[in-house]
């Protein structure tokens, strides 16, 4: 048993919809297992959020939900989004519980690193000497951009409806110093993708990131139209470091980047900013996989470590996540997700976490 300096943490779970309640229940266990290892105490409670609030005749973002993130250390959320809520108005749809509540968090700046795990090099779309070897960290701003301007909506005729993209100079400034810090403990190099020859917004954002990157010296700036660097994500991901965008254009790439790692199913996130996070994985809510058992539980076991790291400043204890992450995929463990054809069979979500948790309990 490996004992260090013992915590105590409160870390809320919301579950909300499709395959969120699975990959969440894996999260917990990988949480408490470490928990026990480490002779940590982890308060754990669960809240609703999106569809399974609204399914039981409540808002997306329930008070009690937003009160009780905001008094927990993190925040560990599995996926929002159902189909049945699609249409009407945006109060009754399920991510605008998650909009909300990254708001009221405060957590402007999202992490989505994305890294080829050795041995899925061929899991992909992608060419394996393409992707050999690739791992970028994608810095989104999540509070600001076209998901949260004003004015928008629907003429009164219904025939047209209008967004507003709105960046300040206060916004851009906060999530590019992210994206430089987190280059300085990388490899030094911050590409930053706007859509300069068209967008005000982006002029903007270019200009203000140019004159913060005069700050950071020892860390090199590029500049990438968004059309141009989801291009070369597709062609040579490698070159790639730290990648630094606004809330739409890093919403889209970070999915990219999914392909290119072999499946959005491994990919965590971190969303952080004047309080503990917000931890989630990528792959959204998946509702045609709900319920089989099938769902990767590597993206939320990853937001785990991630929520370790940057939450509760247990950064041994992440290493040790992510290297039972890493060992197992070595082993040649695959969901159904990483498997192309019949030469592997696949394991259940709940059997991968398992492969998983005995390393994280007894690493090699």
């Amino acid at each position: 048993m490996c004992r260090g300096v013992e915590m105590q943490a409160t870390v809320v779970l919301l579950p909300g919809d499709g395959i969120g309640p699975e990959v969440t229940s894996a999260a917990e266990r990988v949480l408490r297992a470490v928990a026990d290892r480490f002779g940590h105490t982890f308060f754990l409670t669960s809240h609703l959020i999106g569809a399974a609030a609204l399914s039981a005749g409540r808002p997306p973002l329930p008070t009690e939900t937003r009160e009780a993130c905001l008094g927990a250390d993190a925040v560990l959320l599995g996926a929002v989004g159902d189909p049945t809520f699609d249409t009407g108005a945006s109060e009754r749809r399920p991510e605008t519980g998650l909009l909300q509540l990254r708001q009221a968090l405060g957590v402007f700046a999202n992490l989505r690193p994305a890294r080829v795990w050795p041995g899925l090099e061929d899991c992909g779309a992608f060419k394996p000497k393409l992707v050999t070897g690739a791992d970028m960290l994608i810095v989104r701003e999540l509070t600001g951009g076209i998901y949260y301007g004003e004015p928008r909506g629907v003429a009164d005729d219904g025939q047209s409806a209008f967004n507003t993209m709105r960046y300040s100079r206060p916004e851009i400034e906060r999530i590019a110093e992210v994206a430089f810090r987190s280059a300085r403990m990388r490899r030094g190099l911050v590409t930053s993708v706007d859509k300069a020859n068209v967008l005000e917004t982006s002029r903007l954002w270019r200009q203000v990131v140019t004159e913060v990157g005069a700050r950071h010296p020892d860390v090199k700036l590029e500049h990438q139209y968004v059309d141009s660097c989801a291009l070369l994500i597709a062609t040579n991901p490698k070159q790639f470091d730290v990648v630094l965008s606004g809330n739409l254009f890093g919403d889209i790439l970070s999915d990219e980047a999914g392909a290119v790692v072999g499946s959005l199913g491994l990919l965590p996130s971190a969303s952080i900013g004047d309080r503990g996070g917000l931890f989630e994985p990528v792959h959204g809510s998946a509702p045609t996989l709900a319920g089989r058992n099938i769902a990767n539980p590597i993206g939320a076991i990853a937001s785990v470590a991630m929520l370790l790291r940057h939450a509760l400043g247990a950064g041994s204890e992440a290493d040790i996540v992510e290297q039972a992450v890493a060992d197992t995929i070595a082993s040649g463990d695959r969901t159904a997700d990483l498997v192309d054809g019949e030469e592997v069979t696949p394991l259940s979500g709940s059997a991968m976490t398992d492969a998983i948790l005995a390393r994280v309990i007894n690493p090699a």
